[in-house]
């Protein structure tokens, strides 16, 4: 079974950083994307970054040039760069594999406020 443990959120003001991680415990396919995710109060969960297995990225057009998507060296480990944040940044921020996502794990809370 994979369980996801993301960490890194916080308080942070409009303008800044922040970086997230995520750790993937059991199995993944080596093939699998992986995407983070965030779900603000009362709007659906949006994917806003993905990583292919052979390291292309995508991103939407909101968060194009401010996020970056990275595999860590451990293995099913992957970060979030988060810069210029801005308050429509602010959401619950989670982890997962692109297609046919497993159990959602905690999340890590990020808000952006002055």
């Amino acid at each position: 079974q994979v369980q996801f443990v993301e960490s890194g959120g916080g308080l942070v003001q409009p303008g800044g950083s922040l970086r997230l991680s995520c750790t993937a415990s059991g199995s993944i396919a080596s093939s699998s994307a992986m995407g983070w995710y965030r779900q603000a109060p009362g709007k659906q969960r949006e994917r806003v970054a993905t990583i292919t297995a052979n390291g292309s990225t995508n991103y939407p057009d909101s968060v194009k040039g401010r996020f970056t998507i990275s595999k860590g060296d451990a293995k099913n480990t992957v970060y979030l760069q988060m810069n210029s944040l801005k308050s429509e940044d602010t959401a619950v921020y989670y982890c997962n594999t692109v297609v046919f996502p497993y159990s959602w794990g905690q999340g890590t809370q990020v808000t952006v406020s002055a």
